[in-house]
């Protein structure tokens, strides 16, 4: 009988529940912070994005790191933490970025970030309840992307608030993800993987 992949994906996953729940509050806090202050300098805005963007990649490639050897596609929260510590590092690397390029960045960003996102809900889908809220985060972020690729010659101010907005909801919806990922942990017993031979 085979114990499915999924379901160490799930287990895997629902021990690293607290990662999850960082990744959330990181993102509320981003956009509340933008919420609340948008008269920020562009250059504040890039490096808060770039520090959100890098612990956040930072959060995502531990979390594939401990999964390596747990499932067979670790590797695709490993890419999509990549991309995260990419740009956040061409942040801080081009501090003086104009509102156009940090716009393409950050579409380019969600785009990745969104397609790992609905394959990883895709994957979870059999084993755990609440995997549409990773598959609606991984929609949102494709919207985002696309609607920041469309539109973008919006105003510095606008950029503002649709990064806030985008982290906001992102961060809500992994804080639920978070939870449901506890809960499962704590009626499936959920154990750290045996090491691979």
């Amino acid at each position: 009988m085979r114990a499915p992949v999924a379901a160490v994906n799930v287990d895997t996953l629902a021990q690293n529940w607290s990662a999850v729940l960082v990744r959330g509050v990181m993102g509320v806090v981003f956009g509340l912070i933008t919420f609340f202050a948008p008269g920020l300098s562009l250059a504040v805005l890039v490096l808060l994005w770039g520090a959100y963007a890098l612990v956040d990649g930072a959060l995502a490639i531990a979390s594939a790191i401990r999964r390596h050897g747990t499932t067979e596609h670790w590797w695709l929260l490993l890419l999509e933490g990549i991309a995260g510590v990419v740009v956040g590092i061409m942040t801080f690397a081009w501090p003086g970025i104009t509102a156009l390029v940090l716009l393409y960045m950050v579409a380019a960003w969600a785009l990745v970030t969104g397609v790992f996102e609905i394959a990883a809900a895709i994957r979870l889908r059999k084993a755990i309840t609440g995997e549409w809220l990773l598959a609606l985060g991984g929609i949102e972020s494709i919207g985002f992307g696309i609607l920041l690729f469309l539109y973008p010659g919006a105003g510095a101010l606008a950029l503002i608030v649709w990064i806030g907005a985008y982290a906001f909801f992102f961060g809500v919806l992994l804080i639920a993800l978070a939870f449901r990922l506890r809960s499962w942990a704590s009626t499936h017993g959920a154990h750290p993987a045996p090491a691979p031979a």
